[in-house]
Order: structure tokens, then C-alpha cells, then sequence
């Protein structure tokens, strides 16, 4: 691991005081790190709702998204126990946990999953969401290395609680909000992207990511724009041109 680059994320996650702040693609970046940083092969991130629900907001790749959604549907898993239990649950060999979490565990396991480190985004008592990291192999993730996962998921959790302070209870509410209910809108826009283009869903969402990044838009007005079929994302489709239009 370099130890400037873990720094450097250190950096990336304490900056949410901007302006144009987006609270989806900042938690995209943390799975993304994680995944960068660590010996993990994904990451996926759940956040809690106003009324305490947990939903899946961000993942590092479509096995993370499809294993996520699954143990919230069936209601058993490590993030789970990590949220409520409000503590890290660490399980090195997942051919062993079926008699804790029996239908998460299949399904980890037919996805390629092998051992699991659920980590809670908590300050405090207030837990706001759980991090979860999936290895391809057995084995439990190395002191320094968990180490450095808690440090990265205590910054993101220490920076969204400082805008919410800063932008007010309500407000960060309101965000988070809008955070959980608009990943419908972007799991439709990379069905419709993935379609169209004829790639994999993985590959649909970097393009959308990337786009809404070089046009300084938010992932969910990109998402949204795709879904309406407005003409204003039409350069998305483009072979290598996710850029903004130039007039000529």
C-alpha cells in the first residue's frame, strides 16, 4: 500500500465543504479507494435512511451491488449485524457461515466471494451506514490494512457529518435523501446506457460517472437526463467523447 496515496484519500474524503458537493459520487470514491487501497477485490457502502432503513448507495462493482441488494432483501448479513450491532463483524471464511447468515452466505459464495469485513460509519453513538469489504479469498484482512479501512471510513463519516453541521440538520436530511431514492433512477440509466452501447453494466456506470465529472454535473441529473432521453447527454454515446460540446 503507498503510504502517500492512502494520505492523499485521507485528503479527497475530508473535502466535502464544496459547493457542488455530491454525496453518491463521494461514497463511490470510498469504495473505489478501498478497493485501490486494500487487499479487497470490492466494496460496497449501505446508508441509513430518515426512518433507521438501511439502502444500498454506492459499490465498487456490479458482484458487490448484486450481493448488497441481496442481503438487505434477505434481511440477514454482516452489514446488518455491523449496523445494529454497531460494531466491526469479520468473517475470514464464508464456507463456514452458514449457520449465522445461511442465505447470504450462499449467495456470497456463488458471486466469488470468500471472506467479508463489515465496518460501521459511526461517530460516537450515531451510526449513518456500514462499509462493506468482499475478498475473492479466505483469510481476515491485515492489521495495518483494517487499520487503514477504519481510518478511511471514520474520515467519510466524520466529513458528512461536518456538512451536515455546516449545511444543517435538514439540509444533509434532505441530501441523503435524495441520495437513497435517486440510485433507482441510476441503476435505470446504466440499463439504458449498457443497452444501447452493448456494454456490461460495470463499464455503463464508469461512462455515466465520468461524464457527469468532465460536464461538472451531478451523477443523478446525468442519470435522470439519460432515463428522460434528453438531447443535452446525447455526447455519452459517443465512442471517447464524454466531454462537453464544442461549438465550431
Amino acid at each position: 500500500m503507498s503510504e502517500q496515496r492512502l494520505m492523499e484519500t485521507f485528503v479527497e474524503l475530508a473535502d466535502t465543504l464544496t459547493d457542488d458537493f455530491d454525496a453518491i459520487d463521494f461514497l463511490h470514491v470510498l469504495t473505489d479507494r478501498c478497493v485501490e487501497l486494500l487487499d479487497v477485490d470490492a466494496a460496497g457502502l449501505l446508508l441509513a435512511s430518515s426512518r433507521g432503513e438501511l439502502q444500498l448507495v454506492a459499490s465498487s462493482n456490479e458482484s458487490a451491488r448484486v450481493l448488497e441488494v441481496f442481503q438487505l432483501q434477505a434481511n440477514e448479513g454482516p452489514c446488518l449485524e455491523a449496523f445494529h450491532g454497531k460494531k466491526a463483524v469479520s468473517w475470514p471464511d464464508l464456507s463456514s457461515a452458514g449457520t449465522r447468515w445461511p442465505q447470504f452466505a450462499r449467495k456470497a459464495w456463488s458471486v466469488g466471494f470468500r471472506s467479508v469485513v463489515a465496518l460501521p460509519m459511526q461517530l460516537r453513538s450515531e451510526v449513518i451506514g456500514v462499509l462493506n469489504l468482499f475478498r475473492s479469498s479466505t483469510g481476515n484482512l491485515g492489521p495495518e490494512e483494517l487499520r487503514s479501512a477504519k481510518a478511511m471510513v471514520d474520515v467519510a463519516t466524520i466529513s458528512l457529518l461536518q456538512a451536515r453541521s455546516i449545511r444543517h440538520h435538514e439540509l444533509l436530511v434532505e441530501q441523503l435523501e435524495t441520495a437513497l431514492t435517486s440510485r433507482v433512477i441510476i441503476e435505470q440509466a446504466k440499463g439504458f446506457v449498457a443497452e444501447r452501447l452493448g456494454v456490461e453494466m460495470g463499464e455503463a456506470f464508469a461512462l455515466l460517472r465520468r461524464f457527469a465529472r468532465n460536464n461538472r454535473r451531478s451523477l443523478s441529473d446525468v442519470s435522470s437526463a439519460v432515463v428522460t432521453r434528453a438531447p443535452d447527454v446525447e455526447d455519452l454515446y459517443t465512442t471517447g467523447e464524454t466531454g462537453p460540446r464544442t461549438k465550431g
